[in-house]
């Protein structure tokens, strides 16, 4: 049904003036919360300071008067909506500002998060290598677009998807909340009837060259992108990881993608920090011996995704099943030492950082940190958090029932997009 009484651009400029007063041209998000100042997050993705905006604290009643002015203004404006609405909760694009308000019983106490893009760019505006520039245009056609919050992953995507609409392609969105920058030709959908699989079988009606889909964080959402690009649609999809490796690790997790298909759904990785496009790898699939194998047994050879160092070409991690299990084996930086030597000069020492990879399987998780550290006791921590404590087995890695309070825990985290970290325990 089409709305008659929208508001016209005055009054929207006064509904919300209230909360604009916060913005001035360096914020990027505003963060209200009762009985505490107004807070604000100003500078760029990845070189920003959290500064108080004022020392009077908010109360109750003001952050309600200003929350359903925010909810009447996104009803009747017809630039903005709203994305999410439920008992205690509510997310609002309202026009450039995408706002989630969260109150009790979801909440103990009010608070309003409004966040801003300050920046739009385009593909030329990151600099990137003519050679990454050819593969985004030519052969790229499933990508992830990884970082951790803040990091300039939409906005990277946003550029991303101009770019694509500029030669010629029809490009969509699949978006929860629809707050990517682009361009008008660019249709920016949500979840049909709450669900991404619904707008997803919509899409393919649409036939577009390009869909991004931004983000990815539940099982649903794998699936829909791993149906639409084994549907043939070129797909973008944003991922919070702290790496490429983790990102690829949750498109695996729980049998989300099938080992073999996995370069076909991902084949380039691009990691995002500080706004910039830090690292990219790639992923093919090769039949093969694992690194590490003996030669003479050949009859091991088995299907083994190689993911490398696009620019340099480096051969950094293979995925490969082994004992009716998916690893992830890092095996940069050369082979295990061999030999009767003395290993307790090489042990960690306590509080020592320790590289990890961390694979899945239905059952397990499995930490992996080399044989250096056999017999040792490794502290496990989640984007610096502590976990748990676990030994290392004499084959390097340690074996974690997934149903297991530890192994649950471990998961979660990577779910949330947790760069996951060691150390050697006291």
């Amino acid at each position: 049904m089409m709305r008659n009484d929208w508001i016209d651009d005055d009054n929207y400029e006064e509904e919300i003036l209230t909360l604009n007063a916060f913005f001035d041209d360096h914020t990027m998000s505003v963060h209200l919360v009762e009985n505490n100042p107004p807070r604000a997050k100003r500078g760029s993705p990845g070189d920003w300071s959290l500064v108080k905006l004022s020392e009077r604290l908010l109360t109750h009643e003001e952050l309600d008067t200003l929350a359903t002015a925010i909810i009447e203004t996104a009803t009747y404006d017809r630039e903005s909506f709203i994305e999410i609405e439920e008992d205690g909760a509510a997310v609002v694009q309202l026009r450039n500002l995408r706002i989630a308000i969260a109150m009790p019983p979801f909440a103990d106490k009010y608070e309003i998060s409004a966040i801003r893009p300050i920046t739009k760019l385009s593909m030329e505006d990151y600099h990137l290598s003519t050679k990454l520039m050819k593969r985004l245009e030519t052969r790229a056609e499933g990508i992830l677009v990884t970082g951790s919050p803040g990091s300039g992953k939409s906005t990277f995507s946003a550029a991303l998807a101009e770019f694509y609409s500029s030669k010629d392609n029809i490009v969509k969105t699949l978006e929860q909340p629809r707050d990517l920058q682009v361009d008008d030709e660019i249709v920016q959908y949500s979840p049909l009837d709450g669900s991404m699989e619904k707008a997803a079988d919509i899409l393919l009606l649409v036939r577009p060259d390009y869909v991004i889909y931004d983000e990815l964080r539940k099982d649903a959402d794998f699936q829909a992108y791993s149906d639409l690009r084994s549907a043939g649609v070129g797909m973008v999809g944003v991922v919070h990881a702290g790496s490429p490796i983790d990102a690829i690790q949750r498109l695996m997790l729980g049998g989300r993608v099938e080992l073999g298909q996995l370069p076909s759904t991902v084949d380039t990785v691009i990691h995002i920090e500080a706004g910039l496009v830090a690292k990219v790898v790639s992923l093919s699939l090769k039949v093969k011996l694992p690194t590490g194998m003996s030669s003479s047994k050949r009859d091991l050879a088995r299907p083994v995704i190689e993911v490398r160092d696009f620019e340099q070409g480096w051969l950094e991690y293979e995925i490969f099943t082994f004992g009716g299990e998916k690893v992830v084996v890092p095996v940069k930086g050369g082979s295990p030492r061999t030999g009767k030597q003395d290993r307790s000069r090489y042990r960690g020492v306590p509080g020592q950082t320790v590289p990890v990879s961390v694979s899945y399987s239905k059952k397990k998780v499995k930490v992996y940190a080399g044989r250096k550290y056999a017999k040792q006791r490794l502290e496990i921590y989640a984007d610096d958090i502590y976990l748990f404590t676990t030994v290392i087995g004499k084959n390097g890695e340690s074996s974690i029932r997934i149903k297991t309070r530890q192994g649950s825990m471990l998961v979660d985290a990577m779910e949330e997009g947790a760069e996951i970290s060691a150390k050697v325990a006291q």
